[in-house]
C-alpha cells in the first residue's frame, strides 16, 4: 500500500506539470487568434459571417476607360464597419463613441441597431477611410469590427457623369454606363472603353454650362458624333454632378437631358423634311415656293417668324437657310403623311435612341396624325424626341445618308441587327441639303455659328414650350445641330438650351445661344479632331476670339 502510495506521488507532479501546459498553451493559442483577429480588422469575423449569408460584400468592378485609355472610374480599397450586438457591452456607450467621430451618424439609430441582439450583423457604417478605420480600431470597442471593401472611384469628377453613372454604397450600378452595363463590369475585370474622348467632352461640357449660364437656362444637353461610326465622342447634361458624392445628387442633376429628356425641337427638323421632299422627288432645287400668304388649315394657321429676304419667292435652299415654316408645310404636304412618317421612322425618331443606356426616354408622337399634325411635325412642333435620337438622325447628312445608330462603346457586338448602317436617303439629297445648311451658317438665321475655317452647316430650332398641354410663348426651347466640315462632313454637334432667357428676361431664339454656344465648340474641338482649316478667301477681320475661356480671359 505504502509503495503504491508512494509510486503516485513520485509521478503526480508530472502530471500536473502535463496538464499546465496543456492548458497554457491552450489560453496562449486562443489568446494568439484573439489578437490576430483585433490586428486584422476581425477578417475571419467577417468571413464566418459572409458564410452565413450576409449581404453587402462588394468585390471589384472592371475600370471604365475612355478611348483613349483615360480612366474614367476606377474601384479603390475602403473599410467598413459592422457590429454583432451580442458581444456588445454597452450600447449607448458605444453609440456615443461611434456618434463622437462620425457626426453624421445618428445616436438613437446606432443605439437600436447595436441593442438588436436577435442579429449577429449590423452595419455601422460604410466607406471608411484607413485613418477613420484607425480611429474606431484605437477605442477597443467590444463587438465592433471592421470589412474591407471596394468602392466606386470617379477620377474625372464631373466630366462625363451622365454617361458612366455611378454605383450605390453596395457597389451595384444604378445610373449611366454602370447601370446598363453592370453585369458586365461585375463579373468580368476586363476593362470597358467608351467612345467618349475626355478632350472634346471637357469642351462640350464648359461651353454647354456657359451657354446655360450666360442665358439663364434651366438645362441644356450637348452632343458630338462621329457621323462615320456613329461613336458618341461626347455627351453632357447640364446642371451636372459629382458622382463622387452621390449622396448629394438632386434629382434635377440625375436627369440626363441627351437621352432622358423628350422635347419639341423646332426647326431643325426643316433639313429632314426637305431631305425626304428631294428624296421623294417632288422638290425642284430651281423651283419657288410662294411664301406671301400664311397657311390655313382647319382652324389654325401657320405664319413665318419674318418674312424671307429678296421678295416672297423662295428657293429650297432659302427655305431652309431663313426657316420658313409656310414653305416648309408646303413641301410636307407634298410628300404626303405616310411618306414622311415613314421616313421620320427610318431615322430612328419614331423609338428611344438604340444606345448603351438605361433610361432612354421613348419620343412622344401625336395619337392621331391629322392634317395640323403632318404640317407642325414638318417644322419641328407635335412630337417630341431625345436629343441624341435627333443628333443621330441629323448625322445621316454627314454620312452620305447613311444612318449609324449610336453607341457609346468602342468595342461593338457585330451580331446587333440594330448597329447596322441603314441608308435613309440618297448621297445626292445628303450633300445638297448640307449645302443648303451651310447658307444658313453664312447667310442664314445661324451666322453666329459660323468659325473660319472650319464650314459649319447647320439648322437652328426655337420652340415654344408645351407646358401642361399648352404652348407657353414665354418659355423656348432652343437648339442647334451642326455638321463640319460642310465639304466632307465627318462630325455632328448639337446643343439643345431649355428656357433660355435674354437680357430683358424674355425667351429667346436659338440663334442667339444655341448657334454661337455650337460655334464655339467645333473651334475648341476641330483641332482635337484632326480637322485642319481652310482660310482661303477668309477676311482677316473675321478671325475672332470665341470661346467663352478665352472671351473671359481678355
Amino acid at each position: 500500500m505504502s509503495e503504491h502510495l508512494l509510486e503516485s506521488e513520485r509521478h503526480s507532479p508530472f502530471r500536473a506539470r502535463l496538464v499546465a501546459g496543456v492548458l497554457a498553451a491552450g489560453f496562449c493559442a486562443v489568446g494568439v487568434k484573439g489578437g490576430l483577429v483585433a490586428l486584422s480588422g476581425t477578417d475571419s469575423m467577417a468571413a464566418m459571417h459572409q458564410t452565413r449569408g450576409q449581404d453587402g460584400v462588394i468585390s471589384k468592378r472592371a475600370d471604365i476607360l475612355d478611348r483613349n485609355g483615360e480612366r474614367l472610374a476606377t474601384s479603390i480599397p475602403v473599410y467598413s464597419m459592422w457590429a454583432d450586438p451580442g458581444e456588445v457591452w454597452d450600447p449607448g456607450v458605444t453609440a456615443d463613441e461611434l456618434a463622437a467621430v462620425f457626426p453624421d451618424l445618428d445616436r438613437d439609430t446606432l443605439v437600436r441597431r447595436l441593442s438588436n441582439e436577435d442579429l449577429d450583423f449590423v452595419w455601422l457604417k460604410r466607406e471608411m477611410t484607413p485613418v477613420q478605420r484607425q480611429t474606431v480600431f484605437e477605442l477597443s470597442l467590444e463587438g465592433v469590427y471592421f470589412r474591407e471593401e471596394s468602392r466606386r472611384f470617379y477620377p474625372q469628377k464631373t466630366l462625363g457623369a451622365h454617361a458612366i453613372g455611378f454605383t450605390d454604397v453596395d457597389g451595384v450600378g444604378i445610373a449611366g454606363i454602370e447601370h446598363s452595363l453592370n453585369d458586365r463590369l461585375s463579373s468580368s475585370m476586363e476593362p470597358v472603353y467608351l467612345t467618349i474622348d475626355l478632350s472634346v467632352q471637357y469642351s462640350l461640357e464648359e461651353e454647354l454650362a456657359a451657354a446655360a449660364l450666360d442665358s439663364n437656362a434651366i438645362g441644356g444637353a450637348g452632343i458630338v458624333i462621329d457621323a462615320r461610326s456613329g461613336e458618341i465622342l461626347a455627351m453632357a447634361s447640364w446642371p451636372t454632378y459629382d458622382p463622387n458624392r452621390r449622396q448629394d445628387v438632386t434629382q434635377d442633376q440625375l436627369l440626363d437631358r441627351t437621352v432622358g429628356g423628350v422635347y419639341e425641337l423646332g426647326s431643325v427638323f426643316k433639313p429632314l423634311t426637305m431631305a425626304a421632299g428631294l428624296d421623294h422627288g417632288v422638290v425642284g432645287l430651281r423651283e419657288t415656293f410662294d411664301v406671301r400668304q400664311p397657311i390655313t388649315i382647319g382652324a389654325d394657321t401657320i405664319n413665318d417668324d419674318h418674312p424671307l429676304p429678296r421678295g416672297s419667292h423662295a428657293t429650297p435652299t432659302m427655305i431652309i437657310a431663313h426657316s420658313s415654316n409656310i414653305g416648309t408645310v408646303q413641301i410636307a404636304q407634298r410628300i404626303g403623311p405616310e411618306k414622311h412618317r415613314r421616313f421620320l421612322e427610318t431615322l430612328g425618331l419614331m423609338e428611344a435612341a438604340p444606345v448603351e443606356l438605361s433610361g432612354t426616354a421613348a419620343p412622344l408622337l401625336p395619337a392621331y396624325w391629322s392634317p395640323i399634325t403632318e404640317a407642325t411635325v414638318s417644322f419641328g412642333h407635335g412630337m417630341s424626341v431625345s436629343p441624341l435620337a435627333f443628333a443621330a438622325a441629323f448625322s445621316s447628312f454627314a454620312n452620305d445618308g447613311t444612318y449609324n445608330a449610336p453607341t457609346l462603346l468602342l468595342e461593338r457586338d457585330p451580331l446587333e441587327e440594330v448597329r447596322e448602317p441603314r441608308r435613309v436617303m440618297s448621297t445626292p439629297t445628303s450633300q445638297v441639303v448640307v449645302q443648303m445648311m451651310r447658307a444658313t451658317v453664312t447667310d442664314g438665321t445661324g451666322r453666329q455659328a459660323d468659325v473660319p475655317g472650319y464650314r459649319v452647316a447647320g439648322k437652328t430650332g426655337t420652340a415654344e414650350k408645351v407646358i401642361s398641354g399648352v404652348y407657353d410663348k414665354d418659355k423656348n426651347i432652343t437648339s442647334f445641330a451642326a455638321v463640319f466640315p460642310a465639304d466632307d462632313p465627318k462630325y455632328v454637334v448639337m446643343i439643345v438650351l431649355d428656357e433660355p432667357k435674354a437680357q430683358n428676361g424674355r425667351a429667346e431664339s436659338a440663334a442667339f445661344n444655341a448657334a454661337p454656344a455650337v460655334g464655339r465648340v467645333i473651334e475648341r474641338i476641330a483641332p482635337i479632331l484632326d480637322v485642319m482649316p481652310y482660310f482661303e478667301d477668309i477676311d482677316p477681320a473675321a478671325l475672332r476670339v470665341r470661346t467663352v475661356s478665352d472671351r473671359r480671359s481678355l
